[in-house]
């Protein structure tokens, strides 16, 4: 009993039913300037349904009025914070000017659509009260209202029954009248199929360059505190003036990179950033990681093949988050071991080979790796995949090996 009632008691029903009636102002102004349109009763007042429509096609022309309907159906027809099935909010509109010749056909089907079924619902609501009137005067024995079928003499019980069916009919009409009108809103005043589907890749590129930007936070703000920690460490173990100068000058460089990276990457998210973003770091900065990580106690060797500069921009770039990437896990796993460092420009690839020994059995980046838990081995093999090339981390030939291999044709 509750739920039949629940759509009468509430408040959408009756916002819905103001903005269906609303539409029937257009027929008033008809059957006022047209002679014979006002009169319902006769046939004539059948061309009330008929002659404005060539009107109201000719107003979906005006690129405003999909906004003005639009702005209209939200107000009435989506109520603000009014939740559908399972309590989540439902799907509403977002009003905007015809942009094209699709959107000016569906704001043309929209108002024809509305205006019929606001000049039904008028009709009703005008003439459901009276017929209920007429029914209880009956009942009571004041004068006899004709039906389509028998019609029983005044006083008549059935008249006083088909008084309280009327209302009851009429609210069900205003429900389902209500809600056809919303879905038809969301059909024609809402974004086309393909508007949807630029929506969602916008949606899904903005995510996906936030991603991007979260990796790019990880490698450099990581890096630059794995470098910071273990060269404060390793400065605090020596105890020596020189070792500590030479500790806290690779960590102001390194500090100043990561700060860069930061402001780079904070000015992307933040639109209103004055000045030109700082650029991503390349491989032909490959130099200023293999600085840190011997500052840290690594000896790293270098191995480059082919010319870093004719490596394309975002492989250059990805290629250096990947080789940091792998540096500041020897570095935090593995400690000052020997690390090598291989990059090859090919024909069409570029490969990166880092290998470091194993730190000891079950322990540091080895055990990491083989349990897939590291957050920066996965975005190492992200970035190698997002290139369409591929990345391998783990135990090669009794060393823990990090090689990707990127395509060079982006």
């Amino acid at each position: 009993m509750i739920a039949l009632l629940r759509p009468v008691i509430r408040a959408v029903t009756y916002t819905r039913w103001l903005h269906l009636v609303t539409a029937a102002v257009v027929a008033t102004v008809f059957a006022f300037v047209t002679p014979g349109l006002g009169n319902v009763n006769s046939p004539a007042g059948a061309w009330l349904l008929v002659v404005p429509l060539p009107f109201l096609a000719l107003a979906a022309l005006v690129p405003g009025v999909r906004l003005s309907e639009g702005m209209q159906a939200q107000l009435l027809l989506f109520p603000a914070g009014r939740t559908g099935r399972k309590g989540r909010p439902e799907p509403r509109i977002t009003p905007a000017r015809s942009a094209s010749r699709a959107d000016r056909r569906r704001t043309a089907a929209w108002l024809i659509v509305r205006y019929e079924a606001g000049v039904a619902t008028a009709f009703l609501s005008v003439h459901a009260p009276t017929l209920t009137v007429k029914l209880i005067s009956s009942a009571a024995g004041d004068g006899t209202v004709r039906l389509p079928l028998r019609t029983p003499g005044p006083g008549h019980w059935s008249y006083a029954v088909l008084g309280l069916l009327v209302p009851v009919l009429f609210l069900a009409f205003v429900v389902l009248a209500g809600e056809l009108q919303a879905r038809a809103a969301r059909a024609l005043l809402g974004p086309s199929a393909a508007e949807r589907l630029a929506a969602l890749e916008e949606r899904t590129e903005r995510l996906l360059e936030h991603n991007r930007l979260a990796r790019e936070l990880h490698d450099s703000v990581g890096h630059a505190l794995t470098v910071a920690v273990v060269q404060a460490g390793a400065a605090r173990a020596a105890g020596s003036p020189a070792f500590t100068e030479q500790a806290l000058t690779a960590i102001e460089e390194t500090g100043r990179h990561a700060l860069e990276d930061l402001e780079r990457v904070l000015a992307v998210l933040r639109e209103d950033a004055p000045g030109p973003a700082a650029a991503r770091p390349a491989l032909t900065d490959v130099e200023r990681l293999l600085t840190a990580a011997r500052g840290s106690g690594a000896e790293v060797t270098a191995d480059v093949t082919g010319a870093l500069e004719t490596v394309p921009g975002p492989v250059s770039r990805e290629g250096y988050r990947i080789a940091q990437e792998a540096l500041t896990n020897v570095v935090r796993h593995a400690g000052p071991v020997r690390v090598s460092l291989r990059i090859a420009v090919r024909a069409d690839v570029l490969e990166l080979d880092i290998r470091n020994p194993l730190p000891g059995a079950g322990a540091g980046a080895g055990g990491s790796a083989v349990s897939g838990g590291g957050s920066g081995l996965r975005g190492i093999r992200e970035r190698a995949a997002l290139l369409g090339g591929r990345a391998e981390t783990g135990v090669h030939e009794g060393t823990w090996r990090v090689r990707a291999v990127l395509p060079l044709g982006v």
